[in-house]
């Protein structure tokens, strides 16, 4: 989405010390895909302050019912991880004298993290304005969250618009030994239900 608009696309992914890294070679392999001018893997541990199901040793929920998936923040939720990450993207967009940043979060289909809502994306905005030196200087930065009202019907159908190859991407919280998706846990069951709802079978799957 950002290419359709022009951008040239410096991407950044984040091993941030989760349990499963397969993600990672996944977004390097889309990334490549899709044209990226850069894409760099940042490290940053958060097993270090741990309280979540994707950095600890806590089990990841499995076949849940889509209303206890709305009910409260998941034990999925890594803390204030969007924040951190946001904050090292920003980082080197400044060093890149970037303006825009894009981040692909999604508010609903039930995720339940209060880092992907609309007021967050503002409330970072406007702390980037004020915390960065490309902000104090006047050139305005902007935080761009294309997907975060979409359902994941939609995401699925703009992505096949856009040509992405959804054979490349990975969701799974748990996968096996093997790097193969659980298909039960939450992010595995909203992913098949996009693509059940887009009508489009899921390469990857």
């Amino acid at each position: 989405m950002a290419r359709r608009e022009g951008f040239d696309c410096y991407c950044v992914s984040f091993d941030y010390g989760q349990r499963n890294c397969r993600e990672l070679d996944a977004a390097r392999a889309v990334a490549s895909s899709l044209g990226a001018t850069e894409h760099r893997i940042v490290t940053v541990d958060l097993r270090a302050i741990g309280g979540s199901a994707l950095t600890d040793d806590i089990d990841v929920p499995k076949d849940r019912p889509t209303e206890a998936m709305a009910a409260g923040v998941p034990v999925t939720y890594v803390p204030a991880r969007n924040t951190i990450l946001l904050s090292l993207a920003l980082g080197w967009a400044e060093v890149l004298e970037a303006a825009d940043l894009f981040i692909g979060v999604n508010a609903i289909d039930y995720s339940g993290y209060p880092d992907c809502r609309p007021q967050y994306i503002k409330a970072f905005e406007a702390m980037a304005n004020l915390a960065t030196r490309m902000g104090v200087d006047g050139r305005r930065i902007r935080i761009h969250a294309p997907l975060i009202q979409m359902s994941k019907e939609q995401i699925i159908r703009r992505g096949v618009e856009l040509g992405v190859d959804y054979s490349l991407t990975f969701s799974c919280y748990d996968p096996d030994a093997a790097g193969r998706p659980c298909r039960r846990c939450d992010s595995c069951l909203l992913r098949a239900e996009g693509f059940r709802g887009a009508g489009i079978p899921d390469p990857a799957m």
